[in-house]
């Protein structure tokens, strides 16, 4: 187990370390500030995600779920400085190849150790999120900016949530997800090596967006679904002959 503090410390030494280097590539001082704001907000939200849970220290899955995510937040700087233009390239693929490798690896670690939690799980699925959204920017140019779709998604489906209470509702597990999120990743970052060609590339884009519509849409129905038995359940209670008022 590490504390949060040396952990997230850790974290923003290797952030800046990163775009440090990547300063040899032309990159300037106002992607290299986002990228460190990302830095800041993630180990503040980190903090308060385990001090939600009483807790902290992070496990061992934990702390690959934050390197992949400080992976994310150098392809944020990388991304929002359209100036490097190609060189860029020549870093975001193989950092983001590395992230989503790294994605594979948090979930065997947290069943190796017996560490997982269900901080670790909401810590993984914000991680993903988060790389999603950074690719889908670097991509949507080049194909249309309806690829912002597949980076916004998680981020919709929880502003929804804000206007629509009932989709709070706690999700089973369906492994579906996983892989639907590893498809977005993965053609995402086919996308941005540029190794297909275009017309392949666009096609795979709208499957993958197509396969995330139907993966939401599911648990929406299903929240939905909940809410009704619920109603149901609360109209039955109020029915029961002698309920005390």
């Amino acid at each position: 187990m590490v504390p949060i503090r040396k952990g997230c410390a850790a974290g923003l030494a290797a952030l800046v370390l990163l775009l440090a280097a990547l300063t040899s590539l032309g990159l300037s001082l106002l992607p290299a500030v986002v990228g460190l704001t990302c830095g800041v907000v993630l180990c503040v939200a980190v903090h308060r995600g385990l001090a939600a849970m009483g807790s902290a220290t992070l496990g061992p899955a934990d702390v690959v779920t934050l390197t992949r995510t400080v992976l994310g937040c150098v392809l944020a700087a990388l991304v929002v400085d359209p100036s490097l233009g190609q060189p860029a390239v020549g870093v975001i693929v193989p950092l983001a190849v590395v992230a989503l490798v790294l994605d594979a690896v948090d979930g065997r670690v947290a069943r190796a150790t017996r560490t997982g939690s269900a901080f670790g799980s909401r810590f993984d699925g914000e991680a993903d999120a988060f790389l999603l959204l950074v690719l889908s920017v670097h991509v949507a140019p080049s194909y249309g900016w309806w690829v912002l779709a597949i980076g916004a998604a998680r981020y919709a489906f929880g502003l929804a949530a804000w206007a629509a209470p009932w989709l709070h509702v706690g999700l089973p597990f369906r492994y579906w997800r996983k892989v639907v999120t590893a498809v977005q990743g993965i053609v995402l970052v086919v996308a941005a090596a540029d190794v297909l060609p275009r017309t392949v590339t666009y096609a795979a884009l709208v499957a993958a967006l197509a396969l995330l519509a139907e993966s939401f849409g599911r648990d929406v129905l299903w929240a939905w679904r909940q809410r009704d038995a619920a109603a149901r359940s609360v109209r039955v209670a109020d029915d029961t002959p002698g309920r005390a008022p």
